[in-house]
């Protein structure tokens, strides 16, 4: 499907790094525009209102740095707000995207016709994340420009339905601009997503294993470390299904049941001790997160080589899928 402008001769590759709890700073997000990517945080990995003017206006200038030393447009980038009726910060973290004029609002756990019309009004983006097709018509009522379908094995909060399945009941419905978020790490991958029908490929877990990422050198490692056996989906953490890396439950004094197999869940008993002690946020920090596609990251690069090798991967697989096509019939 055609993309919204605001794409046009920007993008090196079809890809945004998406917004990651504690691991996306600016550094991550320049880094990611300057390889000619969509770079994105979450708002509230800076604690402060008075943060967030901090690091939006760097990254405002750092955009425009590389508009000035490339002499090319950079990819616009994205705030991540929780629209939730929890998120007691919300108004000032939109005031503070309006001020700043961000160019991609993605929002999670709610999609608010109004909250849409406020980065309309100065000409921004919303994309909106879903695991389902009800989530899906909420969002397309609310006037989402985009949708981003979680598929199983996405880091972070999941979804449960076959990346097949989410992709082609969302189309049936919504023609606007689709991303595709779960279990990808590789060039091939990003093609893949185009093939099935999704616009843009949405990729963390891969970003979390690069060098300008926030997160600790210890959890790097573990990533480094784990395949896909080594996730544990649980809602157990944050009250909603979310992948986590074993090892990580392990440390903190959690083992889960299963052996570590994706589908294991974390009892009862030791989920509500872990609530006693920490809040959602040291939580988090402690507990590691990581999607299925774990087990394609096996180095720490800096983005702009991580990028380079997905582009030659990505152009790889759709040179390779033409070869394809031209040993099949063209006649009915």
């Amino acid at each position: 499907m055609p993309l919204s402008p605001i794409f046009d001769g920007r993008l090196r590759l079809p890809l945004i790094a998406a917004p990651m709890f504690l691991a996306s700073g600016p550094e991550l997000v320049l880094a990611c525009c300057r390889a000619g990517i969509v770079g994105s945080l979450p708002v509230k990995n800076r604690r402060s209102v008075e943060g967030l003017d901090e690091w939006l206006t760097e990254i405002g200038e750092g955009c425009a740095a590389i508009e000035a030393e490339t002499g090319h447009p950079a990819p616009p980038f994205g705030a991540n707000l929780i629209v939730h009726r929890s998120n007691d910060a919300l108004r000032d973290e939109l005031d503070m995207v309006i001020r700043h004029r961000v160019p991609l609002v993605i929002t999670s756990l709610g999609a608010v016709p109004e909250l849409v019309g406020a980065v309309h009004d100065y000409g921004g983006l919303v994309f909106h994340d879903v695991i389902n097709l009800r989530h899906a018509n909420k969002a397309i009522e609310a006037g989402v420009d985009g949708l981003i379908a979680v598929a199983a094995g996405a880091g972070g909060h999941t979804g449960k339905a076959s990346p097949f399945a989410l992709v082609n009941e969302i189309r049936q419905v919504f023609d606007g601009t689709l991303m595709l978020s779960g279990a990808m790490a590789t060039g091939g991958d990003i093609a893949a997503a185009q093939v099935m029908g999704a616009d843009l490929a949405y990729m963390g877990t891969r970003f979390i294993g690069t060098a300008e990422c926030r997160s600790p050198e210890d959890y790097k490692s573990m990533i480094l470390d784990s395949t896909v056996k080594d996730i544990v989906e649980t809602d157990r953490v944050s009250g909603v299904n979310a992948n986590f890396l074993a090892a990580s439950l392990a440390e903190a004094g959690i083992a889960p049941q299963g052996g570590g197999a994706p589908e294991a869940e974390i009892s009862r008993e030791i989920a509500d001790a872990l609530s006693a002690r920490t809040n959602e946020r040291t939580a988090w920090r402690d507990i590691w997160s990581a999607g299925h596609g774990v087990g394609s990251v096996g180095d720490v690069p800096r983005v702009a080589d991580l990028v380079d090798r997905l582009a030659a991967e990505y152009h790889a697989a759709l040179a390779a899928q033409q070869q394809r096509l031209s040993h099949l019939r063209r006649d009915g």
